[in-house]
């Protein structure tokens, strides 16, 4: 039976940061026995529609989940291990910010069913912090990371590169201190300017530059290398890890794996009776928790992928990962002339991105895809 993947957006921070264009919203008034609730009962709906598949990943993200009473994740772990099986090594993970507040949350929710925690630490300086528009000082962020690592098997280090001002040397000593808390998994992120964001205003105005595409690339390379050289290696374009310590969710989101999108704005791509369904719940927190309250769900798209659009969302997904995808789904002709120009790697059975096409990897699969 196919294996099943939950995630559970929850859409509050305590404040905006200035990049993000997450489904996030900052609240003073939040009714956390009705969000528990809602939560629930949207898990029932989807319950009957999934009976009997076994549950491989939990994840809760956001917004900023670690602002969620622990409680409220118990329940939701609770539920969600009386509506469906679970695999035995279950990887539950919820994204924390490195306040001193949260971290202190970290046993609790270890109680509540939490295996493991994204800490969104970012940069080590907080000249870069503040610009970023984060609550918590280097300082602070180390230190929660070294209460994950105490409290938790399993952990990883997140953070932000390829900064307006930041120059290869500076990137590659920041990394470097960095490593010395890392464990298993890391996420690193380039930071890009979103459409609709204060960041994307600011930058239009000229108030800073980001870094040219040759920088940038320089950034990447030097990325790789301290990575694998520290025996984490890239499993996918901006997730690293020593071997067997992949997040499984991760694995089974560019695997295309079926999984459920619980919350507001949450995203889902689920089979029902052999039928691959894209779901979309409504962004907007108060009119998902009324649409739930009437309906049992919060549904605001539910359509049919087409066999054309699940070919085209599989080589998307997959040739993120460095195991790549299945050569079947290629074009031959345009396959081929993507391996004359260096961008793809033909292994036994799978066609794999290179360094050249994880650096172009939106340009490959436009012209893979048009």
């Amino acid at each position: 039976m196919n294996n099943l993947l939950i995630y559970i957006h929850w859409p509050f921070c305590q404040s905006k940061c200035p990049y993000c264009d997450f489904n996030s919203h900052v609240s003073d008034n939040i009714n956390h026995d009705a969000w528990a609730k809602s939560y629930l009962i949207e898990l029932e709906h989807f319950a009957e529609l999934t009976k009997g598949r076994p549950v491989t990943s939990v994840f809760f993200g956001g917004g900023t989940p670690s602002l969620m009473k622990t409680d409220t994740v118990g329940k939701i772990l609770n539920h969600i291990s009386k509506l469906w099986p679970i695999e035995r090594n279950c990887e539950i993970t919820l994204e924390a910010n490195p306040t001193s507040i949260e971290a202190g949350k970290f046993k609790d929710f270890k109680k509540a069913g939490i295996n493991r925690v994204s800490v969104g630490v970012q940069a080590l300086n907080d000249k870069d912090l503040k610009f970023f528009g984060r609550t918590h000082s280097a300082n602070e962020a180390l230190a929660a990371v070294e209460v994950a690592r105490n409290t938790f098997d399993r952990y990883s280090f997140d953070m932000m590169y390829a900064r307006p001002g930041q120059s290869a040397k500076e990137w590659e000593e920041e990394l470097s201190r960095a490593l010395k808390y890392m464990d298993g998994h890391s996420s690193l992120y380039q930071l890009t300017i979103e459409p609709q964001t204060p960041f994307y205003t600011r930058a239009k105005r000229g108030e800073f530059r980001m870094p040219e595409e040759n920088l940038s690339a320089e950034l990447y390379e030097v990325t790789e290398s301290i990575m694998s050289g520290s025996g984490l290696e890239a499993y996918e374009i901006s997730n690293y890890a020593k071997r067997g310590e992949e997040s499984r969710h991760n694995m089974g989101y560019w695997r295309y794996q079926d999984y459920l999108g619980i919350g507001p704005g949450a995203h889902g791509r689920v089979s029902i009776n052999g039928i691959k369904h894209a779901t979309r719940m409504h962004r907007a927190p108060d009119i998902w928790l009324e649409r739930v309250g009437e309906k049992g769900h919060g549904l605001q798209a539910d359509d049919i992928l087409s066999s054309e659009e699940q070919h085209q969302e599989k080589i998307m997904m997959g040739l993120r990962l460095r195991e790549g995808v299945d050569t079947a789904l290629f074009d031959e002709g345009k396959l081929e002339t993507l391996i004359a120009e260096g961008d793809l790697i033909m292994g036994e059975d799978k066609i794999f991105a290179s360094l050249q096409g994880r650096l172009r990897l939106n340009s490959v699969l436009n012209y893979l895809l048009n």
